[in-house]
């Protein structure tokens, strides 16, 4: 029978749908985001990165995940001409951009690992699929208008990989230009399939960083497909994405 769990972590409703695992790996992987957050989180005092932001470790201390974690967060902000930051002024030290993505891809390399090959595992609209749910069916992964809460612009059809939305109808302006400290203007909604999570969601942060140079910028990165929607409601898709025909 098909495991199903929804947990809150990291601030958001994760959800699984395992089709050909058991509740033990599923707590597996729910484990490792449990874990994720407690390290992780800037907003946990007792966090690696806090206490890292607070001086108290230093970088030769640092366990191996969180020194993978920063340094993938020096390769956005060094890509994007410091647009995408973990350290924008006043908040202090926050992976959090990279974090979610880069947990919730080791949660389902953890199914994959312990035999599951037919899952989708869900954070907050962020998705990892493997398999299909149904044979000779994709994982069908609709991406939300920007303007309309009850409609989507997109359907992707996708059996393993990841797709990562950033916009501005759920948090609102919570997207800022680390090089200027002001939220971004120009666009309203990236999406990225690749073949990890991490990648698909850090890359769509980045690329909202960027505002409208953020278009060519993601349909530039390797492994990337992009659909993006600016302030204008003109829609950038481009030829690899999975669309899926009804």
């Amino acid at each position: 029978m098909p495991v199903r769990r929804v947990e809150h972590i990291m601030g958001l409703p994760i959800s699984l749908d395992l089709r050909d695992g058991d509740a033990e790996l599923a707590e597996r992987a729910f484990a490792s985001l449990r874990q994720a957050d407690s390290q992780f989180s800037p907003f946990k005092p007792d966090s690696e990165v806090s206490r890292l932001d607070r001086g108290e470790l230093t970088r030769e201390e640092l366990t191996p995940d969180l020194v993978e974690v920063l340094s993938l967060c020096d390769w956005y902000e060094d890509s994007t001409g410091g647009a995408f930051t973990a350290r924008v002024p006043g908040r202090g030290l926050d992976p959090c951009a990279v974090v979610k993505g880069w947990a919730v891809q080791r949660a389902a390399d953890i199914l994959r690992e312990g035999g599951a090959s037919s899952y989708c595992l869900n954070a907050g609209g962020d998705v990892v699929t493997a398999g299909e749910p149904e044979p000779g069916k994709p994982w069908r992964v609709g991406v939300r208008h920007p303007d309309f809460a009850d409609q989507v612009c997109v359907v992707l059809g996708v059996r393993d990989g990841a797709v990562a939305t950033s916009a501005l109808y759920e948090r609102g302006q919570h997207i800022l230009d680390g090089r200027t400290g002001q939220p971004v203007t120009g666009i309203l909604s990236v999406t990225v399939f690749s073949d990890d999570l991490a990648i698909a969601d850090t890359t769509a942060t980045a690329a909202f960083a960027l505002g409208r140079d953020g278009i060519e910028w993601a349909a530039s990165q390797e492994d990337c497909e992009v659909f993006i929607v600016d302030e204008d409601r003109k829609v950038f898709s481009s030829p690899g994405l999975p669309v899926h025909i009804c």
